[in-house]
């Protein structure tokens, strides 16, 4: 019997399957409701509004469609080959290179989006994202990822081949967000309007500034 797909065959399978995954993305935009929530949410604390994208893959359908809402895009992908084809969907967008683990730009945005990224993340790495989630954030900044209803391990394909997925339970990230200063707005486990994904939406209090989330 052979072994599951581990998360450090994250990244390789996305850089080497990166055209399969363009071509078979659903480009539907199914997530629009969710991100409709973002942007209602997400501050103006600068002309246009910042977005940092997660794993960002090509760029379609998702940053594309929050550039055309007047977003100023941040796309970071860990895959060079996603990043390849980000900088060819949004050639106005800032593309990086990068691991989301351990990111730090010094810089901040008004929101941050980790959508079907974060949860290919192990458990210990996906804790240790919210200190960067926080990093990055705004006054008032938005957050939105997904995850999963409950904690374990699933497997499932994509860009050719099997890819790890993983989520805490909710309680946990619930304590997560808390410890890093964001207040949950909304949850949503396997929303109907966006296909049965588990949506989280948070707003970042900054600490310092005594302001209320």
């Amino acid at each position: 019997m052979n072994a599951h797909s581990s998360p450090a065959d994250i990244l390789p399978t996305y850089d080497q399957g990166a055209a399969e995954f363009q071509a078979q993305r659903d480009r539907s935009l199914f997530e629009k409701p969710c991100l409709d929530r973002l942007l209602g949410v997400t501050p103006r604390n600068v002309s246009p509004r910042r977005l940092l994208d997660l794993g960002c893959g090509t760029g379609a359908p998702i940053a594309s469609h929050l550039a055309e809402r007047g977003m100023a895009v941040t796309g970071v992908d860990g895959a060079a080959g996603m990043i390849d084809l980000f900088t060819q969907t949004l050639p106005q967008a800032t593309a990086i290179h990068a691991d989301m683990r351990g990111l730090n730009l010094d810089v901040t945005f008004d929101a941050i989006l980790a959508w079907n990224s974060f949860f290919h993340l192990s458990p210990d790495d996906q804790r240790a994202m919210f200190p960067v989630f926080a990093r990055h954030a705004a006054p008032k900044a938005a957050l939105m990822f997904t995850a999963g209803p409950s904690a374990g391990e699933v497997w499932g394909h994509a860009a050719g081949g099997e890819v790890y997925h993983s989520s805490l339970d909710p309680a946990e990230y619930l304590q997560l967000l808390e410890a890093n200063n964001f207040k949950v707005i909304d949850y949503r486990p396997e929303d109907p309007a966006c296909r049965g994904h588990t949506v989280w939406l948070a707003r970042y209090a900054d600490p310092t500034d005594g302001s209320e989330a």
